[in-house]
């Protein structure tokens, strides 16, 4: 029996919905990047720049932390309930911050903030309300309005901070929170039934395997230090654009512009990537233009336009790399290790953010801004050397299939037949999940030939 290629309405619904609470909480996050670092430094405690840098990236640490555990308490608890919990802890954390009177309370609201780490339960949460062929989907509209949360953040928050102050940014971010609370309550559905997804969740049993494979330890070395450069970043160009004229209330004049067009730049490079298979080619780039883009802030300083297009050039390629990277991830982890590589993955990225900030705002109090830009290029150029003895990953696409309930012996004998078709790569059956999960080559596969031996199984979607 063959499914709709289209979404049904409760399965809209609910990607849609779970996407907007995880933008509303990244929005809660991001927000305050161009402006904290300005605004902090007249607290009580902030004439330390590395106090402004832990304050800054705090929330990384407790989320790097906590993301994967909180997964796991989903799969015991329900989705539904750690979710709340963790908007609860958001949001308490938003309203310790707004009322903060000096440095210290900022870094403990913000260590509240990242312990509402719900991203891996908003994700299993995903996975239980969408049939397989969809979830793909589902996932790639949540990273989308993450990307959007993240450009509309730079712009807002300027202006933001004019009307209605730090204290009302963090107010409101506590206040978005109880609006997502509402929107779990109310607006998503709930699961028919809630169960552990190979595909979307951390499986203690596979950490070590992960941890064990070197170009996935490549990846998450890369994502700490893109999220490393991002936070660094924002410790030392709002004091640039500051001493070029632009005070914490129009600096948005520049990230206006810069994050348009670097979003509609990112495009081509992705497409390129992608569809000609050059994904090492176009990240390596990436690595070394945003290399190139540290070291255009570093010597055009003295200059909003040098500043304004370094920015442009750097979250070019940023974006390349943030969205490149998760791609190459789900290329080469195993497929019954994939929620798990993604897992680590995603935490260290927050781990990244974290030491990004409060190593910017160290050597900016011990050495100077530009110990922070030339700190920035040397990750970078660290990163490309580690990147450079990566495999390229093969041009391969997941596809995941509805399966019938069926024995085990079943599962391996049908694991065994789909493995013999042209152009299969990987496959993986989980017989429990009713899923059949096949890494298979972009073109040239015997789809045919998979459908056929997955009878009753549903359409497929990339």
């Amino acid at each position: 029996m063959s499914v709709s290629d289209s979404m049904t309405p409760f399965e809209r619904r609910a990607s849609i919905g779970l996407a907007s609470i995880y933008g509303l909480r990244m929005l809660g996050l991001f927000i305050i990047l161009p402006i904290f670092a300005l605004y902090a430094e007249d607290l009580p405690g902030g004439k330390s720049h590395f106090l402004i840098g832990v304050a800054l990236g705090a929330y990384g640490l407790t989320q790097a932390i906590l993301q994967i555990p909180a997964g796991w308490l989903s799969d015991r608890y329900g989705r539904k309930p750690i979710i709340i919990v963790g908007l609860l802890l958001f949001a308490a954390g938003s309203f310790i911050a707004a009322s903060a009177d000096d440095i210290y309370w900022i870094i403990a609201g913000r260590v509240i903030q990242g312990a509402g780490a719900i991203n891996a339960a908003v994700m299993a949460l995903t996975a239980d309300l969408t049939r397989e062929e969809h979830r793909t989907k589902a996932m790639a509209l949540i990273g989308i309005t993450i990307g959007i949360t993240f450009s509309i953040s730079m712009v807002l928050s300027p202006i933001l901070y004019k009307f209605i102050g730090m204290s009302g940014i963090f107010t409101l971010t506590g206040v978005l929170a109880f609006v997502s609370i509402a929107m779990v309550l109310w607006f998503i559905p709930n699961p028919a039934i809630t169960r552990f997804h190979s595909d979307t969740e951390a499986n203690t049993s596979k950490l070590k395997d992960v941890l064990r494979n070197k170009d996935l330890l490549r990846m998450d070395f890369g994502v700490f230090t893109l999220h490393a450069i991002l936070m660094s970043v924002f410790m030392q160009v709002p004091f640039i654009l500051r001493a070029d004229g632009l005070d914490i209330h129009h600096q948005w004049v520049v990230y206006l512009p810069v994050m348009l067009i670097a979003f509609g730049l990112m495009i081509p490079p992705i497409l390129i990537a992608e569809k000609q298979a050059k994904m090492k080619q176009v990240f390596m780039a990436s690595i070394g233009v945003a290399a190139l883009a540290q070291l255009g802030i570093l010597f055009l300083q003295d200059s909003v336009w040098g500043v304004a297009i370094s920015l442009l050039v750097f979250f070019t390629a940023f974006n390349v790399l943030e969205a490149t990277q998760p791609s190459i991830v789900s290329k080469i982890a195993p497929l019954d290790a994939k929620g798990t590589a993604m897992g680590v993955f995603s935490s260290v990225q927050f781990l990244g953010a974290f030491f990004g900030s409060a190593m910017g705002g160290l050597l900016m109090q011990v050495y100077g801004g530009n110990a922070v830009l030339i700190f920035a290029v040397f990750m970078l150029m660290l990163w490309l050397f580690v990147a450079s003895s990566m495999q390229p990953p093969k041009p391969l696409m997941t596809k995941m299939y509805h399966l019938r309930e069926m024995s085990e012996e079943d599962a391996r004998t049908l694991k065994q037949s789909l493995a013999q078709l042209r152009g299969v790569g990987e496959v993986l059956i989980v017989a429990s999940e009713q899923i059949a999960c096949l890494k298979v080559e972009i073109s040239g596969f015997d789809e045919d030939g998979v459908e056929y031996l997955v009878k009753g199984a549903s359409d497929v979607s990339e």
